[in-house]
């Protein structure tokens, strides 16, 4: 009788990971910080003007996309690859640049999928934790980690779940400690924190950088991306890219978010005020909470954690409970001023409850 098949020794030590995606709809999403207002409608507007039938017939063309990308975010062409979001982004660099073993970095708490696909992979993983209590950016302790060896770095800049950020300058002094590491700066929530590393892509050979349209472009069912950095690394990392990844619709859809900038500004303005409406909420409970960088904000309740996110959740809000990496922790995500009287109201009943 045939042994049983076995999967690689690094898959399975894995701990599976199952996002709590289900049973969102209707609902009033403050759990997974996507845009809480949906895509705009030029994005929509554009599909169906020039979807035809056959075009779902054919394999994606990147050929238009790219140049309007490039263009929407001054770089060369060469230098960046569109990608099924940001996780196709990671696996992509992880795949190009890593081996069984080697070092790598990430922060912790981060998103998931830096260490998911490390392991896949079969890295050597190293954690470094954001500073108990401010939960701000560990730079000395990450510079102090970084080994000749490292490989590879993973930064979510602002960090998810967070909400802290790191400069330009503290980048810089990453980048020079780490030459013989890709350094990823994953700058999904960019726009709400103003600081990026794009710029720099040519001044560091390993430097790597993210974006995504999941999250203030409102377009996270499409799954699309872009990962940038020189053109050398750019033309290297396609070649561990699947030539098809990304599909047709995504690519008209990113067409057409970049060219509803009015969108975007006003979206980012109307977020920032309701990261402020939410701390002076918050402070007049007397809950705890961290400042953001992001487009969500991380606050402390305690043993009541978990009776906030369900309760919340019977009133039809769902918020992240981030007990199990942060303890006592709940995130939740900034959409409108309208949105965050709603979630103050219903939590202050809640709360006031104790």
């Amino acid at each position: 009788m045939a042994s049983k098949l076995r999967p690689r020794p690094a898959v399975e030590k894995m701990a599976p990971y199952h996002p709590p995606t289900g049973g969102r709809m209707d609902r009033l999403r403050l759990d997974f910080n996507e845009n809480t207002l949906g895509c705009s409608e030029t994005v929509t507007r554009f599909i169906a003007e020039h979807l035809v039938e056959n075009d779902l017939a054919v394999y994606p063309e990147y050929g238009q996309a790219v140049e309007e990308l490039a263009t929407f975010f001054k770089v060369d062409p060469a230098e960046f690859t569109i990608t099924n979001g940001t996780d196709e982004a990671i696996q992509v660099l992880v795949n190009t640049y890593i081996d069984d073993g080697d070092d790598t970095i990430i922060l912790t708490p981060s998103y998931a999928m830096y260490r998911f696909y490390c392991e896949v992979a079969g890295a050597q993983i190293r954690e470094i934790p954001y500073k108990p209590g401010t939960l701000a950016f560990p730079l000395q302790e990450l510079l102090g980690a970084i080994l000749p060896a490292t490989r590879l770095i993973l930064i979510s800049n602002p960090n998810n779940p967070t909400g802290s950020g790191i400069d330009l300058d503290g980048i810089q002094r990453i980048l020079k400690k780490a030459p013989n590491a890709a350094v990823l700066i994953d700058e999904a929530y960019y726009e709400f924190s103003g600081v990026t590393a794009l710029k720099l892509i040519n001044d560091y050979p390993n430097l790597f950088v993210s974006r995504t349209f999941s999250k203030v472009y409102g377009m996270a069912a499409m799954r699309v991306g872009c990962l940038f950095s020189k053109a050398e690394n750019v033309a290297w990392m396609k070649k561990a890219q699947s030539p098809y990844s990304v599909n047709s619709l995504a690519v008209l859809a990113a067409r057409a978010a970049i060219r509803d900038t009015a969108f975007i500004s006003e979206y980012v303005g109307e977020v920032l005020a309701a990261r402020e409406l939410l701390y002076v909420g918050f402070e007049k409970l007397g809950i705890p909470y961290i400042k953001s960088q992001g487009n969500f904000v991380l606050f402390a309740a305690g043993d009541r954690a978990v009776e906030i996110r369900d309760t919340l959740k019977e009133r039809g809000i769902l918020v992240r409970d981030r007990s199990y990496e942060i303890p006592g922790c709940v995130r939740v995500t900034v959409g409108t001023r309208e949105q965050m009287r709603r979630f103050l109201n219903e939590l202050e009943g809640i709360w006031k409850r104790k």
